[in-house]
């Protein structure tokens, strides 16, 4: 039996879901299967006990290890970029506590899902796995190295920021697939659209965002 609380009765009211969508739509997000998701998944799952009372604000939150959970105006506005595409098969770099995971899960036919940390990944896993979403697929390892074995991929979205775009993950990335990722050095970071078209790759910058850096390799802690 899962350990976590699903049912959101007594940590959030439908009332308070739906005021953080509208917030979103004010801001801008106007894909409804987006804010759909971000109405239906329950937020409160991905976070510490403790900073539940939290998890409906439009704001990033601490998930341990220097990690945190991205604010859910930057997560809708990642995924409605990324839905542009229709990606049916997407690779995400940083899976962290999985939210941003379990929202393109229910959007995409299949999500492949890369975390560096070590004891990020069983929390992740199971929180997943207690919303039955099967077509998410995650494992350990290096976000820089993408997950060759299952590209190309229609779509590729990362959650952590890099100096630079990695190559391989360009390489990884389908013909007519997108790539969403915050570029930059840690607090001075563009998020940048990376279409992949017949003749190369075209760029479109996007406002400045605050991500935790992009780290080479994995760690236990």
């Amino acid at each position: 039996m899962s350990r976590f609380d699903l049912r959101g009765i007594g940590m959030t009211s439908q009332r308070t879901r739906d005021r953080l969508v509208v917030r979103l739509r004010e801001r801008g997000i106007e894909n409804e299967r987006v804010l759909g998701q971000v109405a239906s998944i329950p937020r409160h799952i991905f976070i510490d006990e403790a900073l539940a009372h939290r998890a409906y604000e439009d704001t990033s939150l601490p998930i341990g290890h220097g990690q945190t959970i991205s604010q859910p105006f930057i997560v809708a506005l990642m995924t409605q970029l990324l839905l542009e595409v229709n990606p049916l098969r997407v690779l995400e770099i940083g899976t962290g506590c999985g939210y941003q995971t379990a929202i393109l899960a229910q959007l995409c036919r299949k999500i492949f899902s890369i975390e560096r940390i070590d004891a990020l990944h069983p929390g992740a896993k199971e929180r997943l796995n207690a919303l039955g979403l099967r077509n998410a697929v995650t494992k350990v390892g290096d976000g820089y190295e993408g997950w060759a074995v299952h590209a190309p991929f229609d779509g590729i979205i990362v959650t952590a920021a890099p100096t630079e775009v990695p190559p391989e993950l360009l390489n990884q990335l389908a013909e007519g697939g997108r790539m969403v990722v915050p570029v930059g050095i840690d607090g001075v970071q563009q998020l940048k659209v990376i279409d992949r078209t017949p003749d190369g790759f075209v760029t479109h910058l996007h406002e400045q965002v605050r991500f935790v850096p992009l780290v080479a390799g994995t760690s236990a802690e």
